[in-house]
């Protein structure tokens, strides 16, 4: 019998199901690492609302899938996901990550002017991952 896999603890239902509040835009798909499909839905409104409906059904397999796929350690997946989400124009995700010069740039320049949020949005899940690895 094959070994179970190991489940972090990486990801929340509950912060999935806030972000699902708001997922016509794909919030909850970046959130549990999903950046292709996050775009597809910030760019159609969640499939015109279908796909939005469908994920209230699937969120607890995205978490699932997401705690397999990331490593947990010092730095809190949900906070960083809060900071990035809410207060990602000033950079406060960067420097929760310990990225000080990016923070101050983002802070300075409203998250480079939006692009940096972009790019953070679809990166985020594997930044935390590796200063997660790198603490371990």
């Amino acid at each position: 019998m094959p070994a179970p896999i190991k489940r972090n603890q990486t990801h929340s239902l509950v912060v999935g199901y806030v972000l699902w509040i708001f997922g016509f835009l794909g919030s909850h798909r970046f959130y549990f690492g999903k950046p292709i499909s996050g775009t597809i839905w910030f760019l159609t409104l969640g499939l015109l609302g279908v796909g939005w409906l469908i994920d209230l059904f699937l969120m607890p397999s995205l978490e699932r899938q997401a705690e397999i796929a990331f490593h947990d350690g010092p730095l809190d997946y949900n906070l960083a996901w809060i900071f990035l989400t809410f207060l990602g124009v000033f950079g406060v995700h960067r420097f929760y990550l310990g990225k000080w010069i990016t923070g101050v740039l983002y802070l300075l320049t409203g998250g480079l002017l939006g692009l940096g949020i972009i790019y953070d949005f679809w990166t985020l899940n594997d930044q935390v991952s590796l200063e997660n690895a790198q603490a371990a």
